[in-house]
């Protein structure tokens, strides 16, 4: 017997030994989430109703210089509203140089929107320069990022990271901050395949995927605990930002409140609409406008369809009323897009109006000159398989028209669940 126990000590001891030497031994920790950029849209979607975290992108620097991503704010109250953990991450390309560094930098932390202790990921997967400068300036600006109170980390694909950073440098001065994508294949993924976990030291984020669910999605998993950085052990975040109190807001506020111009998400618990037909797969966790408020139900934008309020969650209470005469006040959460719709112009025309371009950011309680009145509009809600040739085809309208009129910018950036006007 003693020996026996000797041989099952000693086959537990190689197994831990195995696991440490490749990064698992805390994979045990397994909160599993997503991460958006503009493709998940103003409010984002989650692949499953068990997705607990989820990294947001503020913007950042490609080969144009600066940008700012204007779903970043909606996003975060999104998240907050739906009681998930909310981080965020900024783009890093060709940044040759400590002066963009330093602009990048000032910049993009004054428009972090997630709490104190919540992660700021550098994504440096293009642009890359020579490996030993990348390090350099990545080194610093991680450095300010945790001097700003926040955990810093630095996304990529293993290969590229290990060919353009000396990634024992970065670990060594932060610890295990590696947020790390590769991929087995491109099949739906709703789980992570530790066989193709990239053997690498520092790793705290998987990222096992990018189609997640049918249409894609990035997939992570967070190894170490490190998305629980900045929040509560209720999810709650240890300092408020304006996005996480309106995030806040609406999750507080009771479904026998919702009214007409609120968001909502339809659960992925949802079986049937109000009128008793099954909801289609692609419309859950996806987020609509509420046109109509009719007792237990409401009625959903772009779909047309009823819903009863206990299959949806609200996720934002902004109503956006405020319109006067040929100028409209800005709502959080607004954006060029859904101030044009609103006035059957192209998000184009208001900016050109406004003498801004559509990178302008916007914030609450700014004027915009608009023309016209508030026109009732015709939605149609993109389904699997569509293109924008073939929904103009059914519409009796071109695609450029369509994608004018939707401030679409490729024929190809449309997705299921999202609301075309025409």
């Amino acid at each position: 017997m003693k020996k026996i126990m000797r041989l099952v000590v000693a086959i537990m001891a190689a197994i831990l030994f195995v696991q440490a030497s490749t990064g698992l031994a805390q994979a045990a920790k397994g909160d599993q989430g997503v991460d958006w950029a503009k493709y998940q849209g103003y409010y984002g979607k989650f692949g499953y109703g068990s997705d607990k975290f989820v990294l947001a992108q503020i913007g950042g620097h490609n080969s144009g210089g600066l940008y700012d991503q204007d779903t970043y704010p909606t996003q975060v109250q999104s998240a907050i509203a739906q009681g998930k953990r909310v981080h965020s991450y900024f783009w890093w390309e060709n940044v040759f140089n400590q002066a963009t560094v330093d602009q990048l930098m000032n910049y993009t932390m004054p428009k972090v929107q997630t709490p104190k202790g919540s992660i700021v990921a550098i994504d440096f997967e293009a642009g890359a320069g020579n490996a030993a400068l990348n390090t350099q300036l990545i080194k610093g600006a991680m450095q300010r990022i945790k001097n700003a109170g926040y955990t810093p980390m630095l996304y990529g694909y293993k290969s590229f990271l290990q060919s353009n950073v000396y990634l024992d440098q970065i670990i060594g001065q932060f610890g295990t901050c590696l947020w790390v994508g590769e991929y087995p294949d491109y099949n739906v993924t709703p789980k992570p395949n530790y066989n193709f976990f990239p053997s690498m030291d520092g790793v705290a984020i998987f990222q096992f995927t990018s189609t997640y669910i049918l249409g894609g999605l990035d997939g992570n998993v967070d190894l170490t605990g490190i998305t629980d950085n900045g929040y509560t052990k209720h999810d709650n975040p240890v300092t408020e930002t304006p996005a996480t109190d309106a995030g806040q807001a609406a999750d507080n506020t009771h479904k026998s409140q919702i009214e007409v111009g609120n968001t909502v998400k339809v659960n992925f618990s949802a079986q049937r609409w109000a009128t008793g037909e099954g909801i289609p797969s692609f419309i859950k966790g996806q987020s609509y406008k509420v046109i109509q408020v009719a007792g237990d139900r409401v009625l959903l934008d772009g779909v047309l369809s009823w819903a009863n309020k206990k299959d949806v969650e609200i996720i934002s209470t902004t109503t956006g009323n405020s319109t006067s005469g040929s100028s409209y006040t800005v709502q959080w959460g607004d954006s060029w897009w859904a101030i044009a719709n609103r006035y059957g112009m192209s998000m184009y025309n208001l900016a050109a109006i406004n003498g801004k371009s559509i990178n302008t950011m916007l914030y609450p309680g700014q004027v915009l000159q608009v023309s016209g009145t508030t026109t009732t509009n015709r939605t149609y809600a993109v389904r699997y398989g569509d293109n924008l040739s073939t929904i103009a085809n059914r519409l009796g309208t071109t695609w450029q028209q369509l994608a004018n009129r939707n401030g679409i910018g490729s024929p190809y950036w449309i997705y299921p669940g999202q609301a075309l006007v025409y």
